[in-house]
This record gives C-alpha cells, sequence and structure tokens, in this order.
C-alpha cells in the first residue's frame, strides 16, 4: 500500500485522466501565509503532457492565490481520489508554472486540450506541473460519490466577457493582482486572446 512512481503512465495516468476532479495545493514561502487548495474540474481541462509533466487550465474565478504562489515559489501538490471502483488516491508533488497568454508556449500547450474549449471560461494561464514524486495510496476512507456532470454556471458566467471586461472584472477583485498575503499575482491587464 502506497507506492512511488518514477513516471505516469499505464494504470496511473489512466486513473488521473479518467477523474472529474482533481485538487491543487499551493503555499507562500512565509510560515504564517496562507496555504491554498482548490478544487479543479471541467471535463478537457486537464492533460498530461509527458511521463512526467501535466498541466490544467486557469479559468477565471474570484482570486488567483495558485497562481501568486507558484510565482513566488513554484510548489504544488496535485491530488485525485477516486470516488467510483477501487479506492486510490494519487498525488503528484512538483514544480509548476503558469504560463500566461503571451508567453511563447501558449498556444503549443493549448493544443493539449483539443477537448475543451477555452473561450467561454475566461481563460487566464495554463499551469504546467513538472513531477519531482509521484505517489499513491490506498484511500479506503474516501467515500463513494457519483458524478452526474459538469455544472454549466461557469461557462455561462464567464461566456458574456470578452477581454476588456474580463480584465475590469479582475481588477474589481481584491485577490486577483495580489493574493490574500499581498504576493503579486495575475499580471494585468490580460493579453488579449487568440484562441
Amino acid at each position: 500500500m502506497g507506492k512511488t512512481y518514477e513516471r505516469i503512465d499505464g494504470r496511473l495516468r489512466t486513473f488521473i485522466e479518467a477523474q472529474p476532479l482533481f485538487f491543487t495545493a499551493t503555499a507562500p514561502l512565509s510560515g504564517d501565509g496562507t496555504v491554498n487548495l482548490s478544487p479543479k474540474g471541467l471535463k478537457g481541462s486537464f492533460a498530461v503532457v509527458d511521463e512526467r509533466t501535466v498541466a490544467y487550465l486557469d479559468f477565471a474565478g474570484s482570486n488567483a492565490e495558485t497562481i501568486a504562489h507558484l510565482r513566488e515559489n513554484g510548489r504544488i501538490t496535485l491530488m485525485w481520489c477516486a470516488f467510483q471502483g477501487p479506492p486510490n488516491i494519487v498525488r503528484v508533488h512538483g514544480s509548476g508554472e503558469p504560463v500566461f497568454r503571451d508567453d511563447p508556449r501558449f498556444k503549443e500547450l493549448l493544443t493539449h486540450f483539443p477537448d475543451i474549449d477555452p473561450t467561454p471560461h475566461g481563460l487566464r494561464a495554463i499551469v504546467v506541473v513538472t513531477a519531482r514524486l509521484i505517489r499513491d495510496t490506498c484511500g479506503y476512507a474516501v467515500p463513494f460519490m457519483a458524478y452526474e456532470d459538469d455544472r454549466e454556471l461557469h461557462g455561462r458566467r464567464f461566456a458574456r466577457e470578452d477581454d476588456t471586461s474580463l480584465n475590469d472584472y479582475f481588477r474589481r477583485k481584491e485577490h486577483i493582482e495580489s493574493s490574500l498575503d499581498g504576493l503579486p499575482g495575475l499580471p494585468l491587464p490580460l493579453p488579449p486572446s487568440t484562441f
């Protein structure tokens, strides 16, 4: 029970890609800083890029803690739980980086997400994570839960925004350009979308 893996492939990759939900955890370097834990979903917004690299689409929201922490120190852990089938928890501990719209790598990275249209979701960045430690554990205490469907609310909410109004929305939010602890967050204004 509990195994360390050299790479994300085979059964491990199949498990990760099949989960409709995963969690990200980050923290600032300061010992009294705010630890952030976020659920992530929406089919097609996560991708295994290669055997040691994963990525996910960072969509519009009311804060940018993950981006701020990654800009400061790069530490991130991703976690997937089996809510159906055999019990399992997989964690990828690594270093992450937000790749913003004006980064030359952005367009190529976006090709890893063919099953989702990012346009209605206010895509801010692509978070790329390089795995340093890949482990699974039992998950015996994780409950059974049934996945019904993705919520449509996020896409409906942000589909009505263009680049200008999305930037205005972000500027009105207290913790987009800076984190809860005052770290630099999402650089604004966002470059124009080209996707």
